[in-house]
């Protein structure tokens, strides 16, 4: 009986070293799977879009550089540009330069390798990440923003009236700057900040919502809210998983306050006096995305690829839904534009903050991409719009008369 006992034990003994053991395994598993680098998360991504067309022959591009050259330096004479600017055909460069100093302390020159503030050029890019998620199905053009970020205090506000700037919500910039007790300025204020004074401070809407057009930054803030929510990461994550890493855009950041506010290229009114930080410089999805040229034309080709959204999605982004008033001037999903009754259309998007000045054209029937981007406060960096009349029957005067 007693032999009978000590068998049992030894078997009950054996049976729970094997079972300690397979959990052990198991467990070891599951740490060797917590460790290991995890698949990125299965976001939507664009596709750089790929050259097919015949390559530009060396008496186009000759003819164009001489002409682009004598307008560079007529707008900006004596070298008296400080940032860069890029001209380029079926995503073929005909036309680069890079003058003036990211630092004038330290004579740090600008290259086409050195990141500059594209100001509210961001929003474009906010945009196109929004559009991949509505194009993925992660999220709905007309979806109420009140439904992602519950906090929201506007409820017919939706992703669609955010991107036209037909919210009717008022500019953070303002709201935050005029009463202490809505923000104290001595403090970095930041996307979530702006959406609990929204909720908490009873701000009202500047107009009832889709009324009119409003050109507002807190409606970039809220898309940037958005992404993240959506995709579960911090938008500066989102947006280099998305568009950054696809499309090689390898000197493009989101800026952090943090991280980058002593590293960044500094920004410099019309007269190279400095202008620093304030509290409204951690906001980002209107503005705060740094880049370059090259690196917004690879961007701007992968938006003018057939992958980039359905057929249906692209004739929303490039269509205008403001026509209150008659007029040539317009906004689509992101996007500025100009309407001629001839059917030509010119899209674009300018941007501003500090000192730093940017223009972004796309012209879409003709392949071509426009970038100026300055540090140093001008309003010439605008100016290169007349450069699409070399292109395309465009109504701007190349010259002065």
């Amino acid at each position: 009986m007693k032999m009978k006992f000590i068998k049992k034990a030894n078997i009950l003994q054996i049976l729970t070293l094997i079972i300690v053991l397979s959990s052990c395994t198991k467990e070891k598993k599951k740490i060797e799977l917590s460790d290991a680098q995890l698949p990125k998360s299965t976001l939507p991504k664009m596709k750089p879009l790929r050259n097919d067309l015949p390559k530009l022959t060396a008496e186009y591009i000759n003819t164009k550089k001489r002409d682009i050259d004598s307008f560079y330096n007529k707008n900006w004479p004596n070298n008296s540009a400080n940032g860069s600017f890029l001209v380029a055909k079926n995503g073929q460069i005909i036309y680069e330069k890079y003058e003036g100093y990211s630092n004038f302390r330290n004579k740090t020159l600008i290259t086409k390798s050195t990141p500059l503030h594209i100001a509210s050029v961001s929003k474009v890019i906010t945009a196109t990440a929004i559009l991949k998620l509505i194009n993925a199905k992660r999220v709905h053009l007309d979806q109420k923003v009140n439904t992602i970020l519950k906090e929201f205090p506007y409820p017919d506000v939706t992703i669609k009236t955010l991107l036209n700037h037909r919210s009717g919500m008022r500019n953070y910039a303002y709201f935050t700057d005029r009463d202490k007790s809505i923000w104290d300025r001595h403090n970095i204020l930041t996307n979530q900040d702006v959406l609990t004074i929204m909720a908490t401070k009873d701000i009202g809407l500047e107009f009832k919502t889709d009324m009119r057009f409003s050109y507002c930054n807190t409606n970039y803030a809220m898309l940037a809210l958005i992404i993240e929510k959506i995709t579960k990461l911090p938008y500066k994550d989102a947006m280099k998983q998305i568009i950054f890493e696809p499309l090689g855009m390898k000197n493009t950041y989101v800026f952090d306050y943090e991280r980058d506010k002593d590293t960044a290229v500094t920004s410099y009114k019309g007269n190279k006096v400095e202008i620093g930080k304030d509290y409204l410089d951690a906001v980002y999805g209107d503005k705060n995305i740094y880049s370059t040229p090259r690196d917004l034309l690879k961007f701007d080709r992968a938006r003018n690829s057939s992958s980039f959204l359905t057929p249906k999605l692209q004739s929303q982004v490039y269509k205008g839904y403001s026509n209150e008033r008659k007029g040539t001037k317009n906004y689509g999903l992101g996007i500025r534009m100009v309407n001629w009754d001839t059917g030509q259309n010119f899209y674009f998007h300018n941007g501003w903050w500090h000192g730093n000045t940017s223009s972004y054209i796309t012209l879409r029937k003709e392949g071509v991409t426009i970038i100026a981007l300055s540090n140093k406060f001008t309003r010439k960096t605008y100016d290169v719009r007349k450069l699409a009349v070399l292109f395309g029957d465009y109504p701007f005067k190349l010259k002065d008369e």
